[in-house]
Parts: structure tokens; sequence; C-alpha cells
């Protein structure tokens, strides 16, 4: 079987006119669109086996304000390496020692995410006229990569230092292709944007309204306002300043630093056309400096004595990952996890905005000006990156769920931490490996040339950190100091 339809990760200049097909066709033929239906399927399934296994009385016993346990069935058949410090072993495989310790077997939660990730991308490689079982064979081996990097991120000191998945994920993809060179037996499966748009629209399940309420006002101020100001100056920094050749190389990087890293990047370059060795690039350079602001920000924040609720908003307004944000607000305490994961939240909502917002700009004004032919107005609509509406309809769905359906937070939050966010992780984590396995240092060290790239993102990141950090002190310290307090007791 073959393509029908030109590759989505190229550039407009690479491409011709496409032939537009109909929407029933492109959404049973596109990756975007199965992303959507993956991550549908996904999360009905997981909402169902939640809600169809609740406790006898469940809505009662919620009404009579008693608290009832809710768990999901599937939480022993999805699950990710754990653990461990001397033995990698034990990161699967623990036997019990003491009556304390009652050990641990993973492998059935292994197989069962290997089970379901090749059923259903399998799925949408087939719909896509792709040949399943050479997916099939070259999944095995990034699964077994995405896995060694989990294992890896688990060893103790490794998880001291925050030192995540996705790094060593990348780092195992890295070497691979800079040494040995990618197998030809694995690059049907490197399917990194399939991976990662999947995952953003299990994370939209995440991403719930009423929990952003909690701290609503004070953090949409430092979200809402300060990131597409940092957006569009580091934009035109790099064009008017720098001259940055690649305006879609510019423009992913700025969005990838602005508003919440490897989401935003992926969504962006969607928009833009950018090549994919320019996303590539752009991840990795994201990568890199959040795991120095993930390490520094903490250590900093202490050492300037800031309360934990500004440093949370600080690092919640600026790390990249929303998984480096969690990890870096831990670090400070409580209360500073729960402002940060917050505001990033909030700020993971403009992953929508923003690429729409980018496809629109570059439509009407960027390719409009290069080649002096205003396109027609509907190719907006071609350009959106349409995972991006299951992210919304995922947010939506799951806020409504979770305040009107009786006890509907307790559902939603075993729904979420006991499956789709477990899933979510390997989805990534599959992403990751496949970006360092697609990624040639020798094809990025253009990008390097004269060190505008670099010089960009130090720019707009300082921009960032010192915007972030003033409309955080406003919003949390003075303008709605006792509410915020009140909220985080």
């Amino acid at each position: 079987m073959t393509d029908s339809t030109p590759d989505e990760s190229q550039t407009a200049s690479e491409v011709p006119v496409l032939e537009r097909v109909s929407l029933w066709k492109e959404m049973c033929t596109k990756e975007d669109w199965w992303a959507v239906w993956i991550g549908a399927v996904v999360l009905s399934i997981a909402f169902l086996a939640v809600y169809l296994n609740l406790p006898a009385g469940f809505g009662e016993q919620v009404a009579a304000g008693e608290n009832v346990k809710v768990s999901s069935p599937l939480k022993s058949w999805i699950a990710k390496p754990g653990s461990w410090s001397s033995n990698p072993i034990e990161a699967i495989y623990k036997a019990a020692t003491t009556g304390e310790d009652d050990g641990r077997n993973l492998l059935p939660g292994l197989l069962g995410v290997f089970g379901i990730s090749v059923v259903v991308f399998g799925a949408g490689i087939t719909a896509m006229g792709h040949n399943p079982l050479k997916f099939a064979r070259g999944f095995v081996g990034i699964f077994l990569l995405a896995t060694l990097a989990y294992v890896l991120a688990g060893q103790a000191v490794v998880k001291h230092y925050n030192l995540e998945y996705a790094l060593w994920a990348l780092a195992v993809g890295l070497i691979i292709s800079n040494t040995v060179g990618t197998p030809e037996f694995l690059k049907p499966a490197v399917r990194t944007e399939f991976y990662i748009k999947t995952g953003l629209v299990l994370l939209g399940a995440g991403v719930l309204f009423s929990r952003l309420l909690a701290l609503g006002v004070p953090g949409i101020g430092v979200a809402w306002v300060v990131t597409p100001i940092v957006l569009i100056s580091t934009y035109a920094f790099g064009q008017k300043v720098l001259k940055i050749p690649s305006k879609s190389l510019n423009m992913v990087i700025s969005a990838d630093m602005s508003v919440c890293g490897v989401s935003a990047a992926i969504a962006t370059a969607a928009s833009c056309r950018a090549k994919k060795e320019e996303l590539s690039f752009a991840i990795g350079l994201s990568l890199s400096f959040t795991v120095i602001m993930m390490v520094v920000m903490p250590a900093l924040i202490k050492a300037l004595g800031m309360s934990e609720i500004l440093g949370g908003a600080w690092m919640g307004g600026t790390i990249d990952a929303t998984g480096a944000v969690v990890a870096a607000g831990a670090a400070l305490g409580d209360q500073a996890a729960e402002v940060a994961a917050t505001v990033k939240m909030i700020q993971n909502i403009l992953i929508g905005v923003t690429a729409f917002g980018v496809a629109t700009y570059w439509v009407t004004n960027v390719e409009t000006n290069d080649s002096g032919v205003r396109p027609d107005a509907r190719e907006i609509w071609y350009r959106f990156p349409k995972f991006v509406l299951g992210f919304v309809a995922a947010s939506a769905v799951f806020s409504t769920i979770y305040a009107v359906l009786p006890g509907g937070d307790e559902i939603v939050n075993a729904m979420v931490k006991q499956s789709t966010k477990t899933l979510r992780g390997w989805f990534f984590c599959l992403a990751f490996v496949s970006i360092g396995l697609e990624t040639n240092f020798r094809d990025l060290a253009k990008f390097l040339k004269g060190g505008k790239p670099l010089i960009l993102y130090v720019c707009g990141q300082s921009l960032n950190l010192i915007l972030t950090l003033a409309m955080a002190w406003l919003m949390f310290e003075v303008v709605f100091k006792d509410a915020v307090q009140d909220l985080v007791k």
C-alpha cells in the first residue's frame, strides 16, 4: 500500500498545491484525525472502565459527603518501569523480601501498554496507507528503546536530580542515529508526530476547567498575558534583529520557548509547515534548557527567599515541559507544586489558540508576502492542526464530567492518574525516541551557524523569566494575595 497524499511534515515550498479531499476522506486518512480518534477511543474505554466498576450506591455516598475510594481496573494492565538502585531488573520485577515489601511485577502492565499501542497506532498506520506489518516489526524495537529510557530514568540517583525519561529517550535515539545509524527496520515505526499528537489529545482530559478556576484570575494573568507578549516579541526579534533566514524555525523556537515546550512546538510546526529537522532542533534546544531550569530554578528561588506560591507561579510560566514543572514545583513544596501545575495547565490551553493564530498569520501574511499570491482563506482550515480539536474536546468533555457527574472529580482523577496519564507518558516517550532516531547532528549543524537560534532562545527565555516573575509577583503577592493564600491552605 502507498500513501495517497503528501507527507504532512513537508513544508509548503516542498509540497505542490495539495489536492483538496472531502472532509470525510481527510478524517479517515490523515494523521491528525487519527490522533483524535485514537485519543477518543482510549479516553472512552478508560472512563467506562472506572464508571462501570463504581461501588454500589456511589452517588448516594458522595452526596452524603462520604469519602469513597475509586480505582481503575486498568491500573494493573497499564504500567511503566519503576525505580531501582543497583539492579535495573528491579525496575520491572522485584521479589518480595519482607512482610512490608510485597515486591512488584510490572511485566503484565508493560505488555498491556505494548498491546494497546501497537493495535491503535497500527490501525491508524493502515488507514493512512502504510504497511502495518512493517510498522509492527519496527514498533517492537521502538518500544524496547522507550522501555530502556524509562528504566534509565528510574535509577535512584538519576531520579534525585530529576533527569526525566524524555531526556533519556532522546539520548538513546540520538546515540543510535549518530553512531551506527537508524536501522531500516525501525524506520516505519519512527512516527514522532503521530505519537505526540495522540498524547496531546489524552493530555486534554487532564486540563480541567474546574481545576483552573481554583487559581483562575492570577494564573490567567501569568499565563495568558505574558505568553503572547513573549511569543510575538521573540519572533519579531528573530526576524528584525537576528534576521534568522527560516521564518518557520524562528516561529517554532518562539512558540516552544514561550508557550509550553514540545507540545506547542508540534502544534506550531504543523501550522507553519516547519521542516522535520527544524522541529527536532527546536525540541532539542528546549529539552536542554528545561533540564537546566528545572534544577537551577528551585535552588535559586530558595536562595532568594521567595515564597513557595510565587516560586511555583514563576516556574509554571517559564519551564517548558509540564512534567518538569511538576517535578521542579515538588522540589520546593506542596504549595509550589500545586500553583506551578495550575499555571502550566492554564498555559497549556494556549496550544490551540497559538496553533490557530500561527496558521492564520502564516497563510494571510508570510506565504502571501513570500509568493505574492494570496492563498484561499480555506487554507487556514487545511493548515490548522486538527489534533488540537481533540485536545480541546477532551478538556471540555471531562471538565463537564468532573463538574456535573456525582463524584465526577473522583472518577476523572482515577481515570487520568491510573490509566491515561501512564499511556500519555508512553506515547511521549515513543515520540522522544523517534525524535532522536531521525535527528542527525550533521543535519542540525546548519541551524547553529552564527549561533542565531541559540541567541534567540536565550534572549526570549530571559524576557520570559523577567516578565513572568513580575506578573507572578503582581498577581500572587499583591493583587490576589489573600485569595490565593486561602485557596492553597
